[in-house]
């Protein structure tokens, strides 16, 4: 079956016009992070405030049918916003429980480094083993279940760092700067008299993004290509200028990341430069860098590109690839 009409008929109409962020609105880019093979999906965007990353979550929880929640997080946010809690029901002498934000399709972590590590903790059960347990007791979460953050910059007023293992259970970060000047012309241009956002329309639903997600299971992986990205994370490993590199946990999503790219390229296989296109988002945010990097200005960007540029390819074609 051929695929590539998938991303164009699920991309939101008109969304690089108000947003101003065309390089996040390739085929598919962001679509494939939502139907990668995990059952849940998670990635933060990053930026300055103001430069669409709340908007383009909303625009995503329109045009998939997702049941949608979000929680704007600051200093004073409690974990049992995230996960729900328990309430004493005098007439049955029992305890209630009453929902957190996470039990539903998609949800939105407005600002995420701006709340305490211990509000942030709260999402580490979910985001892992796709279930919450309050008092005692294990729920699961609907599905699909989705996680998007949004991350403004470290050193913003009221920010802090996120820990490494929260920042690992995240699929991917995606970076979004300022508009250039078109676009931002465009920006204010649209919203001169509605918000684009209203015009955006629905083009799947739950079950949809559930059947695909069973679609990318059955992508082909050749031993080439694990190879590959087991040699991209040991390069990452052994890096001078990196104190941290990928963990087996990002591996695992650098594969699957990877059969969603072709899988929303139309093909039933993964070519290495399925994997090369999704390295950068991937991995940069799981690098921790030594000291030095930061002197000599280089960023897990860089280190990335130079990594993409240094690990030699296995020979592509999926008939290759087998023998």
């Amino acid at each position: 079956v051929t695929l590539a009409p998938l991303a164009s008929r699920l991309r939101p109409q008109s969304l690089d016009e108000f947003v101003g962020q065309a390089h996040l609105l390739g085929p598919g880019k962001i679509l494939r992070q939502l139907i990668e093979r995990d059952q849940v999906s998670s990635m933060i965007f990053w930026g300055p405030p103001g430069v669409g990353k709340t908007t383009l979550a909303l625009a995503f929880s329109k045009v998939l049918g997702l049941d949608y929640k979000r929680v704007q997080l600051t200093s004073d946010s409690m974990p049992s916003d995230i996960v729900g809690f328990s309430v004493y029901d005098k007439s049955t002498g029992n305890f209630e429980y009453k929902p957190g934000a996470v039990m539903t399709n998609l949800f939105l972590a407005d600002e995420i480094n701006r709340t305490s590590s211990r509000t942030q903790s709260a999402l580490l059960e979910v985001m892992e083993e796709f279930r919450v347990t309050v008092d005692g007791v294990t729920r699961e979460v609907p599905r699909p279940f989705v996680v998007i953050a949004t991350q403004n910059p470290v050193g913003s007023a009221g920010t802090q760092m996120l820990p490494d293992s929260q920042l690992d259970r995240f699929m991917i970060r995606t970076r979004m700067g300022y508009p250039d000047f078109q676009s931002q012309v465009n920006i204010l241009k649209d919203r001169h008299s509605a918000n684009p956002l209203d015009s955006v329309e629905c083009r799947m639903d739950a079950e949809g993004l559930l059947s695909l997600r069973e679609e990318v299971t059955d992508v082909y992986v050749a031993d080439a290509i694990y190879e590959y990205i087991t040699s991209l994370a040991e390069a990452t490993r052994r890096h001078e200028l990196v104190l941290q590199g990928l963990s087996p946990r990002g591996a695992l999503a650098l594969s699957r990341m990877g059969k969603a790219h072709a899988f929303i390229e139309g093909r039933d296989y993964v070519i290495p430069e399925d994997i090369a296109a999704v390295f950068p988002d991937v991995v940069g945010h799981r690098l921790m860098l030594q000291p030095k990097a930061r002197l000599t200005g280089t960023s897990a960007g860089d280190i990335t590109a130079e990594l993409l540029s240094s690990v030699k390819m296995p020979v592509t074609g999926k008939g290759t690839l087998d023998e």
